[in-house]
């Protein structure tokens, strides 16, 4: 099997986690946080749906990552950002990483918001 590096292009993958945080383009961003193509800003959670709404005007899908565990998302958060026509997919935050770094490889129009894992 041939291996090959990823070519992300200009855009921006997610590098790596820690305690509270997201290595994203060289920097640790603490979360929660939204990152897509250009990059990431703070995320004020939930109950922030007008930045995050703004932030996904170019996506398709985004990816909510729950925190350390896989857990239910506010029906009133899935609601409006479905009525906007952005997809939402619900995972782990470190399964929400792996599958944004993914799509991202293959041109997708994604964006994650992400909740802090603990390590």
């Amino acid at each position: 099997m041939r291996l090959r590096e990823i070519d992300f292009g200009a855009a921006v993958p997610i590098e790596g986690y820690g305690e509270g945080f997201f290595r994203i383009a060289g920097q640790a961003v603490r979360a929660p946080l939204m990152v897509n193509k250009k990059g990431a800003k703070p995320w004020g959670g939930y109950e922030d749906f007008a930045s995050l709404k703004a932030f996904c005007e170019d996506v398709d899908v985004l990816l909510v990552g729950t925190g350390q565990e896989i857990s239910h998302i506010p029906p009133s958060f899935r609601s409006i950002l479905e009525q906007a026509g952005v997809g939402i997919e619900v995972m782990s935050s470190l399964s929400a990483c792996r599958t944004y770094n993914v799509l991202l490889s293959e041109e997708r129009r994604v964006a994650a918001a992400l909740f802090a894992v603990e390590c």
